[in-house]
Parts: structure tokens; sequence; C-alpha cells
């Protein structure tokens, strides 16, 4: 057996007197050896020519790649029989016996063609690196350990492995050639792991032998040199060798998976990166990825070449592949590191501000030692800063209220916006109904008559309950509007802009605090607060109808301000913003159930995060038991609307939300943009807030506050990515689930992190020694950011919307009248032709209100009346009206365009007679037998006034828990 050395050297001459002084050391000497030096500027060949000889030295250009070496190396050294190479880098030093290890492994397995060391970190030398290495899925290099273990022999044993790193390699020449050598698509990175994986497919086996150590400093990998082949961007080289190296040796069947893996998991990764502000990784990977990808005839050429090198049947290489769930075990570590480091980040803050408001105290005890009892018992207010950020508070305390409002522009502005706002919502001064808003009931006792029953008259009867905001409907139209409901449903679309920049402005104000205790700029304030109140005209949900989000849009503020009470200091404070925050969830879930459920997901990864992270923290109570008692609060206070909709069968209203079906769809262009519908504004007018959100990561006092907004927005895009895959197959329609939710939260979220981006270049920026060109693009940034809030207000003021004439109603007044009498009265109302398709609705009472069409949108199809249905149209019996009858119908009415056939029919049976209609396209017919409603009469059962009752109970808890404590204020005084 020949053992010939092959050294490749670059720069190396700090660690090549180590590494020649362990080459020369070896028990069991190399046969002969070989050096290629790629254009080294420093003493490299002058060190490896006492060793290697003036012969055995060879020069090569600077750009020359890891391959090519290794290949002038090959031809250089004649051929001998049973010949094996030894691989060994400049900055890798083998242990003496490192090389006689080796030999052995080779006498013991003499059916191996590939045997490597185990590599340890220079200079630390107990650190491990590397004990063979693969390739995850998504091109992750895998060596089985973990991040700075150490070596206590507890890997200590030969096995198979997918490839072994070319520091200390040892190959047998013959495979390495009939190989191909080492690809020159991979310079540099990652061509260990691409011939491993040949090697394996080709039938070779690659071993590990612990016994045989080398000592190795990776210093391309970890930048201590720079070289032609990666420049500053050793990151960029890695990803593209990764990407490669799987499109190119993954199996036919898995390429498409493959690729399609790679496209979506790097866009990922640049994501990720960005988040944490390593900009120029994320560069790096987004480059590596164009790289591969726009050269696709690279990588065919190379699959190519591989299959010629397998020449009957590649063999099986998925036993020496790591798992499939490891990428996501470590994109779970990823994100738990991330938590714990802005946890870390956040505890610092708290704890270097409460040392400093400590040491504040003792100051101004010890300036007036009389007031310190007084300043003990008294909790401090907030002060003034040196900027004013009070000025909202305290405006001249000593002038009237007319004064402080007219010397202040910022309650001049917000003022503007509020009447502006008004102006454009003067729609809903009157009743209004359209889209996706349906008409509102006579009086709000019949939202209280919705609520309580069992059973609904609607349609051919419902078991399905009502909305959870039903309720809340009805008591604000007890309470607060003396029985209207016309007026609840105008309050909440015209106040809603006004109360989410109320809400937008608090939250803001406060977190702007807890991020520098200057707070954020006052018009930075402005910008922030009035850009997201404007959001649910904007996006399209008001002029559109969908109430629902237009009320979540307005209390997720007020929601979000409610949950930085878990963060408090003081348990009790802690308990109660719990339950402040569980009523808060519950009354927006109540008109978008999807919020419950993404708390669900986010309260999951946090729960994980916090395992990974500190299992301790699990044990004390305060800590997890505020935010789960909000979640859990909220199917408690909504249980008459809960409990039932499980089980009937309808939990697809999980995914609804109010207001009529089916929900419109939203394409990414929509949630990157804030936009539902074509109702919305011009989408160029939110690209402005996610360009600031992206930038609000550069200023480095904003990058905690920043990255945990992001990682909030993250399980809500994954949430997103998921729903858009899912199709709800109703029974009266199909529909995709409501994304309203989602692009309300994500915009909130880029109007938050933009704002503190902002308020930081804003204090950056305050002092005069600052370059022109920086003040100028600042003025830039400004002009872009206020043409977000001024042209949304201004569009909205003269948008369209689709508020107006209901085209659902068309039943004569007299039918309507009728129906107003007794339930047994319907109308049954057909559309279509008998071609096509007839398509049928019962209207029953007053017709279809909001609350109503939920429970119609999730009933269950009545096989018995569709059946009726099909035989009315296609070939009617006086059985047939009798039957129609008796399912409580009155009259029969088919709009225009009236398909000859069905008018036909019911022209010439017996039971039905002409009745007349406003429109003469329309046409109408009376059915002459006494009607009957046993089938579809409302019911009020006790089981659903035991849940009614319990709801009422657990509300009043909910209030008196979530107020202060009053006995703790007690103990203090």
């Amino acid at each position: 057996m020949i053992v010939s050395v092959v050294l490749v050297s670059h720069d190396g001459a700090r660690w090549l007197p180590q590494v020649l002084g362990g080459l020369s050391g070896q028990q069991r000497p190399a046969d002969r050896g070989i050096a290629v030096d790629t254009g080294s500027r420093d003493d490299c060949i002058d060190l490896l020519v006492p060793v290697f000889g003036a012969d055995a030295v060879l020069s090569a250009p600077v750009k020359t790649s890891y391959p090519e070496a290794v290949q002038r190396a090959l031809e250089s050294l004649p051929p001998a029989e049973d010949e094996w190479i030894w691989l060994l880098h400049d900055d890798s030093n083998p242990a003496p016996d490192a090389l006689a290890a080796l030999v052995a492994a080779v006498a013991e397995h003499p059916e191996v063609d590939v045997f490597g060391p185990k590599l340890r970190e220079w200079p630390s030398l107990r650190r491990l690196l590397e004990l063979g290495v693969t390739i995850s899925g998504t091109g992750r290099r895998e060596t089985g350990l973990e991040r700075g273990e150490y070596d206590q022999g507890q890997h200590d044993r030969s096995r198979r492995v997918l490839a072994v790193n070319t520091a200390g390699m040892l190959v047998r020449r013959e495979v390495l050639e009939s190989l191909g050598g080492f690809d020159e698509a991979l310079p540099l990175f990652g061509n260990d792991i691409d011939f491993g994986w040949r090697a394996a497919r080709a039938g070779h086996q690659t071993y590990v032998v612990p016994e045989a150590v080398v000592f190795h400093a990776e210093a391309a990998t970890r930048g201590a040199r720079t070289t032609e082949l990666t420049g500053r961007h050793p990151h960029y080289s890695m990803r593209r060798a990764a990407l490669f190296t799987l499109l190119a040796n993954v199996e036919r069947p898995q390429l498409l998976w493959q690729t399609i893996r790679l496209l979506f998991g790097s866009l990922v990764r640049v994501l990720g990166l960005l988040a944490v502000r390593a900009v120029g990784e994320a560069a790096d990977e987004f480059a590596a990825l164009l790289h591969v990808y726009t050269r696709p005839g690279q990588v065919r050429a190379a699959r190519l070449e591989r299959k010629g090198l397998w020449e009957q049947q590649a063999h099986d290489v998925r036993p020496l592949m790591p798992p499939w769930w490891l990428p996501y075990r470590h994109g779970l570590d990823a994100v738990s590191d991330l938590f714990q480091a802005l946890a870390s980040s956040v505890q610092d803050v708290a704890e270097r501000r409460r040392a400093a408001k400590e040491a504040t105290l003792a100051a101004e005890r010890a300036a007036a030692p009389g007031l310190a009892p007084l300043q003990a018992a008294t909790p401090e207010r907030p002060r003034r800063g040196s900027d004013g950020e009070d000025e909202d508070d305290e405006l001249y305390a000593d002038s009237g209220w007319v004064v402080r409002f007219f010397t202040s522009p910022v309650a001049i502005v917000l003022s503007v916006v509020v009447l502006a706002s008004l102006f454009a919502a003067r729609e809903a001064f009157w009743s209004i109904q359209g889209g996706a808003l349906s008409p509102v009931p006579d009086r709000a006792a019949d939202w209280w008559r919705l609520h309580l029953e069992s059973r609904h008259a609607l349609g051919t009867g419902s078991d399905v309950p009502a909305p959870a905001y039903i309720a809340l409907f009805a008591v604000a139209g007890f309470v607060l509007f003396g029985g209207s409901s016309g007026v609840v449903m105008s309050a909440l679309m015209l106040l809603a802009v006004p109360l989410a920049l109320w809400g937008a402005w608090r939250f803001l104000r406060v977190v702007g605090r807890l991020v520098d205790p200057r707070g954020l700029s006052t018009w930075v304030l402005v910008w922030g607060s009035v850009t997201y109140a404007l959001l649910p005209a904007t996006s399209g949900a008001w002029g559109e109808g969908r109430f629902g989000t237009v009320a979540m849009a307005a209390l997720l503020p007020w929601l979000a301000h409610a949950a930085l009470g878990f963060v408090d200091p003081e348990p009790d404070r802690r308990w109660r913003a719990g339950w402040r925050t569980g009523m808060l969830l519950a009354l927006c879930a109540a008109f978008v159930p999807g919020i419950w459920l993404f708390g669900l997901v986010v309260a999951a990864i946090v729960v994980a995060a916090a395992i990974a992270i500190s299992p301790r923290l699990l044990n004390d109570r305060a800590v997890w038991g505020p935010p789960a008692l909000a979640l859990v609060l909220v199917p408690v206070l909504l249980l008459p609307w809960f409990l039932p909709l499980i089980g009937t069968g309808s939990a697809a209203g999980l995914l609804l939300e109010a207001g009529r079906l089916p929900v419109a769809s939203v394409d990414a262009a929509g949630l990157l943009t804030g936009r539902l519908s074509q109702m919305g504004a011009p989408w160029w007018l939110g690209v402005p807030v996610g360009l600031l959100a992206v930038l609000a990561i550069a200023p480095h006092s904003t990058r905690v506050p920043v990255m945990i907004g992001w990682v909030v927005a993250l399980p809500a895009a994954c949430v997103v990515a998921v729903l858009g895959l899912v199709q709800l197959d109703l029974p009266g329609s199909s529909t995709p689930p409501s994304m309203g939710f989602f692009v309300v939260v994500l915009q909130g979220i880029a109007v938050v992190v933009a704002s503190l981006g902002t308020g930081a270049l804003v204090r950056r920026l305050a002092g005069d020694d600052h370059p022109w060109w920086q003040r100028a693009v600042a003025l830039a940034v400004a002009g872009v950011a206020v043409v977000v809030p001024l042209g949304g207000l201004v569009w909205w003021v003269g948008a369209d919307n689709q508020f107006g004439e209901d085209p659902l109603e068309v039943v004569p007044a007299y039918m309507a009248q009728s129906a107003l009498t007794d339930d047994a009265r319907g109308v049954l109302v057909l559309r279509g032709s008998v071609d096509e398709g007839v398509t049928y609705r019962i209207r029953r009472g007053d017709g279809v209100t909001v609350g109503e069409d939920e429970i119609l949108g999730l009933t269950p199809e009545d096989r018995e009346m569709s059946a009726l249905v099909t035989r009315l149209v296609s070939a009617p019996t006086p059985r047939v009206v009798e039957a129609l009858a008796d399912q409580g119908v009155e009259y029969v009415v088919v709009p225009s365009p009236v398909d000859g056939r069905i008018a036909a029919g019911m022209d010439a049976v017996d039971g039905f007679v002409q009745a007349s209609a406003e429109d003469r396209s329309t046409r109408a017919w009376r059915v002459e037998h006494e009607t009957s409603a046993r089938g579809v009469a409302s019911e009020v059962g006790t089981g659903r006034m035991v849940l009614v009752v319990t709801q009422g109970i657990a509300w009043i808890l909910a209030l008196v828990a979530a107020g202060p404590t009053i006995t703790s204020r007690r103990v203090r005084r």
C-alpha cells in the first residue's frame, strides 16, 4: 500500500509550520507527497520546499480551484499499485497517529474506498467539527453534532457515512480518478459532499475513522482569509454549492419537488436573515439562488455526467441522508434562539430602566428628605421628556381647552382627519346595506330573539347558532341607543376609523416609550396612527360592507395595548391584563373568529420556544397563566355560539367572518399592500408602508422591536400560506376562508415597525452635524410616507362603495308584508333555468338581515326541500303544491329572466294562482292551500338558556376581574 500526500495551499503561512510539523511527525509516514500552491502572496512556497522538495511543489494561478489543484497534483504523480491519496489543507494539522489509524482502517475494511478522520477545531483542539458529513433537503451541512460539542469519546465508532471532509480524506486513487475527481463546478466549498454522494451512488463506501484526528482551522469558512474564489462572501459560495449539489445529485423523481422546495426555502431564509438584520447574508442567499436557477444548463450537464458514472444501476443513498424532519427542527431551534435573544435583550433593557428609575428616586429623596414618605406611597407619574413627548397629555395647563386646541397643530390635524373620515363615511349616517352587508332588522329586540333561539325560522329551519356578534349588537342597541338597530350598524361604520385612530395612537405611544424612554416623535405618532386607522377604508372592507373586518381593525390596537400588560413586573397586573386581553380578544373573535385560532398558533409557538429556552418558566404560573387565561376566555365568553357551532358540525364558521358569503379571495399582492378587494385604494398607496417596514431594521435602536414585530408576522404569513390552499365547500356556496384579519394584522405590524424605524431616524437626524444629502434622503422618505395617509384619505372621500338597493330583495312589497305576519307565510324565490340549474331561497319575516347570513350559509341542505323544488320546476303537480304549503310557502317568485318552461308548468298546475309583481318581467304565484310552519317554527330551548346565562355570568366575572385591585392599594397605604 502506497500513500501519497496531496497538500493544497493558499496564503496559509500562519498555519503551515504546524501542519508540516504534524505531517513530518507521523508515526506511519507517507510514502511520497506533492504540494500545490495557488498564487500565495506570503511565504507558503518557502515553507513547502524544504519538506516536499522543489520538484514536488507546484505553482498554480491564484484563481485555481481546489478540484483543479488536486487534478494537477495527480497528473504530476505517476500512478502506483494500490495507491491511496491523502488530502490535506494548509490549515489542517494531523495528529501524530492520524495516518497510522487511517491505514489500519484500510486493512480492517478492504471493501471501503474512502476514509475520513475526526475533525477537531483548531486552535481550541477539543471541540468537534465533523465525524463524517451529509446534507439535508434544504442544503444544510449536517454533522450530527451539537454546536460547540467537546470531544469526550462519545462518537468514537467507525461507521459508514455519506461523505468526509477533504481535510484529511484518504481515498483510493483508482476510485478518485474513475469518478472524475472533484467537480470543477464546486471550486472551494461542497466538493466533499458532492464527491461522497457520487461515490455512494456508484457503489463505493465511505467510512469515518474516529481514531484518526485532524485539527482544522476552517480558515475560508470562518473568514480568516479571503481568496479569489470566494472574495468576502463565503456564505454565497457555500449556499451556491449546496443548491448545486442537491440539484445535481438528487434522484430524478424528486427533482421537481427539490427544485420547488429549494426555491421557496431560500426565499424564506432571505426573509429570516433580513428579520435578524443579516442583510449581507440575505443578499448572498438570494444571489446564490439566482446563480443556480438562472443557469439550468449547468445543472443539466452535471446530472448527465453523473448518470454516465452509474453504469448499470445507481445505488440507494437514502440511508445515508438525514431524516426529513431535521430541517424543521433546525428551524424551531432558530426561532428559539431568536426568542431567547429577544427575551434577553428586553430583560436587559427593563433592568436598566428599573435601575435608572430607582437611582432617580434615590436622588430626589436625598435632595428632599421630607418628601420621601410621599414618594414611597404615591406611584410616580411619567415625566415629560426633553423633547416634549407628553404634549398630548399636558398642553398649556394654565390655558382653556379652546386655546390649547388651536395652539396644538397635532390636535388640529387629528381633528381634520376625524372630520374627513366622517364625511367619507357619510353613507352610514342613514340605513346602510349592500355588498357584504345585509339590512339590519327593524329593532334590536330581533337580535335578542335571534341570540336566544336554539332553532331559527329561516329557510326550512336551522339549528346553527346565531353569530357571536349578535349578542354584542343587541346589548349596544338596548344600552346605548334605546333599542334601535340601525344606529348600531351606522355607529360601527362611522366610528370605526376614529376608534382605530385613538387605539393606534395609544398603542404606538406606549410601544415607542418601551423602545426608547423619549418615545416616538409626535408627528411619527400622527403618521402611524392615521395610516393604520384608514386601513378599514383603504383595504376595501368598508366599501364592500365587510363590517366584521372593519370592527376587528378598530379593536385590534386596543387588544394589542392590553396584551402589553403580560410583561408587567407585577403578577397582579399581569393577571388583570389576561382578563382584559381575553375580553378584547373575544370581542374581535365575535366578528372574525380567525383571530382566536391565530392566537392559539402563536401560543403554541411561544410555548415551544419557552420549553426550549427555559423550561423553568413553565413552573411560574404568573408567567404563562395570563396569556393562557386570555385564550381560554374566548370560547367561554362566546359560549352560546362556540359550543353549538361545533355540535352542529358547522366548524367551518371558525374560518369565516361576519357578513354575507362568499368571502372575496385575497392574493399575495393584496396581502402585501393591504388590499382586500377591488373596492380598496390603489395598490401603490400600500407599497411605501411595506418598504418603510423593511428599512426599519437598519437603525440599531429599533433592531429588537422590529424583529419582534416580524416574528409575530411570520406565523400569520405561514397561516395565510396554508389557508390559501383551502376552499370551504359550504351547503349553500363555496368560499375561501376569510383573509381580512391577516391583511389587517400584517399591515398593522408593518405600520408599527415602520413607525419605530422612522422615529429612530428622526432622533438620529435631530442634530446639525449631518451632511445635506442625508437630510435630503430623510425629507424624501418623509414625503413618500405622508402620501400614504393623505392619499388614502383623499381617495376615500370620493371612493365608490357597494351600498344602495339590495339586489337580493326582489319580493313585492305586499308579499313582504304578508311574510312579516307569520313564519308560515314564506316566499320561495327561484332563480335559473331547467337547463342550467335552479337555485332557491325562502324568505321569512323581514327577509335575511344582519346575523342571519352566516346561519343560512352554514345550514346543511334540506334534501327534502331540494327534491321538492326539482319536481316543481320540472313536472309540477297538485301534490307538489300541497307539499310547498306544508313547508310554510305561501308565494313563489321567479325574477327575470324567467325560464318559459318553468312558468308554463306553474301556470298549468292546480293549486297555484298567478300573483302580481312590481316588475313585469318577474312572475309570481300564490299557493291556494293552508300553509303550515311546523317544521320551521323557532324554538328557545332550555340548554340554550343555560348557555346564555353562563355567558352573562362569565362576562360579569371578567369585567370585575379586569378592574383594579382595591385590596392591594389599601395594603400599600
